[in-house]
């Protein structure tokens, strides 16, 4: 740009020159020294060229040096790449050899292997779900890398296979008493004194426990077994370790005691039953209310009885006997038959008093089962609709109904059964106050016809 610009500038120059011509003699001089100036910028020129064109060449050589020896390097890289696959076959076919070796030097180990593994793979299942996991946690991590592992076991990883089975059923055989965390119903977690019962339970002093293999936890039962169970638990820890006592143990470690905890109790049955099953439980306490007052009344009367019976000269009209004896004396006078009369009188009237409340019983011991059998009815005729309505896929839909029928039959029964009872002894009670009273009544008009007759 620089050359070209002073060519311009030439140009120029010799334009205005021309254009000038009539002083062409007198500037000679001035076009002389720009003459010689551009001589001088063109040798200039030609040596930066010159100079440019050696460094160009220099670089040129540079790089063919560079690229020669990056020629030479791809060859040396592919003659050891072909050097390197070669020896990468070798290396194939000697570890072929050796896995050939290894496993012809195995022979049956490798059947042993995997044995091991199997029985590993089953023991894990068996000790983490075991009660003893409880007391001694983390003997399944063992068994666990026994069965991921992928080469032989060493000799110290079959006797660790070896030891916890061996831990397992030695530990099954024992009760054992340990301290350890126990979560409660609240979900607050207690450390508590836990009684091992070999591989079938927990207990402690507030029952019975479970263990959780998932959680790796000891949690107490919603609900406890009946009391009679629990007993042998108090005897249990009661016991010195050179007695014995009964307890009550679960052979499915906690299966039944979880189903127990479904049972229904008395009064979960009792309320099944619905108001008609509340009706009958009201006659059964209405009779036995009255059987109270009956037999209190009764018993009561036959003490009153027989403190007369020990002196009949003198009648007591604060009891049935004393008042007939009343009518006796007033009525001396009379002849045999109207004295008999007037003490059949005094006895009819007596009687309404002592058998008062009898017959309720009665009609309530036979209205019980009679509405025990309307109980049982109304749930049929429920479970049908509900069949109706949903189908039978699903019994659980229909239980409800069914145990309003069951619930107020058995109820009318157990309720008609102690009726029945407490009707027989009431009656009996009265009878035996009315049979003194005839028979008094019976002795008096025969003593009183004797001495007629004498």
């Amino acid at each position: 740009m620089k050359k070209l610009f002073k060519g311009f500038a030439v140009a120029a120059v010799l334009t205005v020159s021309a254009g000038t011509a009539l002083n062409a003699h007198a500037n000679t001089g001035a076009l002389d020294k720009i003459l010689e100036q551009v001589k001088q910028e063109r040798i200039s020129e030609g040596k930066i060229n010159k100079q440019r064109e050696q460094e160009f060449l220099s670089e040129r050589a540079d790089k063919q040096a560079l690229l020669n020896k990056a020629k030479s390097q791809l060859a040396s890289e592919k003659s050891r790449g072909e050097s390197l696959a070669k020896q990468y076959a070798q290396n194939e076919n000697t570890l072929a050899e050796k896995e050939a070796a290894l496993q012809s030097a195995q022979g049956t180990l490798g059947e042993m292997f995997g044995v091991v593994r199997r029985a590993a793979q089953d023991a894990i299942g068996s000790i983490e779900a075991s009660l003893v996991s409880a007391e001694k946690p983390g003997r399944a991590e063992i068994l666990r890398s026994l069965a991921a592992a992928k080469e032989l076991p060493t000799v110290r990883e079959l006797e660790e296979l070896w030891i916890s089975l061996q831990t397992e059923m030695t530990e099954s055989a024992k009760v054992s008493t340990f301290e350890t965390e126990v979560a409660g119903l609240d979900g607050n977690p207690s450390m508590k004194k836990v009684t091992r019962i070999g591989n079938f339970n927990l207990v402690t002093d507030d029952g019975y426990l479970i263990y959780s293999p998932e959680t790796k936890s000891i949690q107490p039962l919603g609900k406890q077994p009946d009391g009679y169970i629990l007993d042998g638990i108090s005897a249990l820890e009661n016991t010195s370790p050179d007695n014995y006592a009964g307890v009550y143990i679960d052979p499915t470690r906690g299966a039944i005691l979880r189903i127990n905890t479904q049972k229904a109790t008395l009064m979960e049955y009792f309320h099944q039953g619905g108001v008609v099953g509340y009706i009958i439980t009201a006659l059964l306490g209405l009779g036995m209310l009255i059987t109270l007052i009956r037999f209190v009344d009764l018993t009561l009367t036959t003490s009153k009885i027989k403190s007369q019976l020990k002196n009949v000269a003198t009648p007591n009209t604060n009891n049935p006997l004393g008042r007939i004896l009343k009518v006796y004396h007033d009525n001396k006078n009379q002849d045999v038959e109207n004295l008999e009369l007037k003490l059949d009188e005094a006895i009819l009237r007596e009687t309404p008093r002592i058998e008062a409340g009898i017959n309720i019983i009665k009609i309530l011991a036979a209205i019980a089962p009679l509405l025990g059998l309307l109980g049982t009815v109304i749930g049929m005729i429920l479970t049908f609709q509900t069949i109706t309505l949903f189908g039978t896929g699903d019994p659980k839909i229909m239980a409800g109904n069914i145990s309003l029928a069951l619930v107020t039959t058995a109820l009318g029964l157990i309720a008609a059964l102690p009726l029945i009872l407490l009707h027989a002894l009431v009656a009996g009670r009265s009878k035996s106050v009315l049979h003194i009273l005839d028979e008094q009544s019976a002795g008096i008009v025969a003593t009183h016809a004797e001495k007629e007759k004498a």
